[in-house]
């Protein structure tokens, strides 16, 4: 991602399904922010939207109504990664001050602090049983962490280059990690060792995600393409191309048949995975895409961005 200080303030945007039924309704702002929106993520039950910033904030927002419930203000430098648990009681954040938070994002209150990182913690995710926390970094580290104390239990290295973004697979026993060094690692929890090394991309890769099924493993790149990967044997399924410009995030829904992609070229584009066929362009943010996420429904996609602006929409997903 691009990293150059923003001047002004940045705002999120939800535009309501209604566009693409015929109806044209005004943007609506979310305003506040005044750093690029790195990440962004709703809650289990989709009643909340977590956006992280270079402004050193986390602003937790009612997306229903574009109200903001709450910022927290812990973090002493930019905040890259934010990330509610599976249950939706703990909220966690990774921060160029080195540290991983642990939230209660009912009440701000910050509930443990994680250090070990000896850089950028550039991404944060829970387990599927929330039990374990990972993190990734520019230390080129993923470190495995146990949710309950707080306390290291693993450190994986291989990466030769910074740390992009960790995640695990929906059955908790895979771990994936994407790095600056055009790589991503699939990587067996229990044991800690790399599975399946993914190569190709030929940019440093920014973003990585599993489809729900864990089949599908979306990799996103500087070299602007998305590669769709079988995540047993590491097999490039489909390049998707179109795309103009540093790809730093990808996202599948809910239901796994819309993988969505955010890019400096100020678009996001939704493709199938199963053909890798291209099927919308959403463009209207005039601004580079920062972050992606979907919420549980599959109804809304939000999308955090750099610029004069920052923008979530709300575009039906074929439902």
């Amino acid at each position: 991602m691009n990293r150059a200080g923003l001047m002004g303030t940045l705002t999120l945007t939800i535009l309501g399904p209604a566009l693409l039924l015929g109806a044209d309704p005004e943007p609506r702002k979310l305003e506040g922010h005044r750093g690029s929106v790195l990440s962004v993520a709703f809650s289990p039950d989709g009643r909340l939207l977590a956006s992280a910033s270079r402004d050193k904030t986390i602003r937790l927002w009612e997306p229903r109504t574009g109200n903001l419930e709450r910022t927290l203000t812990e973090h002493t430098a930019d905040v890259y990664g934010v990330v509610f648990s599976p249950k939706g009681d703990l909220l966690a954040s990774g921060s160029a001050d080195k540290s991983v938070r642990l939230w209660d994002p009912q009440t701000g209150r910050v509930i443990r602090t994680l250090e070990g990182h000896t850089d950028i913690v550039r991404s944060v995710n829970f387990s599927p049983d929330q039990k374990t926390l990972v993190s990734g970094g520019v230390d080129k580290t993923v470190r495995l962490w146990d949710v309950q104390t707080g306390k290291a239990k693993a450190v994986l290295e291989g990466h030769t280059a910074r740390v992009m973004i960790v995640v695990f697979s929906p059955d908790g026993t895979t771990l994936a990690s994407a790095s600056s060094d055009k790589t991503a690692r699939l990587w067996d929890v229990r044991t800690g060792k790399a599975k399946v090394v993914l190569e190709g991309h030929v940019g440093g890769l920014e973003c990585i995600a599993f489809s729900p099924d864990g089949g599908l493993v979306a990799t996103s790149s500087q070299d602007s393409t998305v590669r769709l990967w079988d995540a047993e044997t590491g097999k490039v399924l489909h390049t998707l191309k179109g795309h103009e410009g540093e790809i730093d995030s990808v996202a599948f829904s809910p239901d796994g048949k819309t993988v969505a992609s955010g890019c400096k070229d100020k678009s996001i584009k939704l493709w199938d995975p199963q053909t890798g066929a291209l099927r919308k362009t959403l463009t209207g943010s005039g601004t580079r895409l920062e972050s992606l996420a979907f919420s549980p429904d599959g109804a809304t996609l939000a999308s955090g961005s750099g610029g004069p602006e920052s923008l979530v929409w709300l575009w039906p997903m074929g439902k």
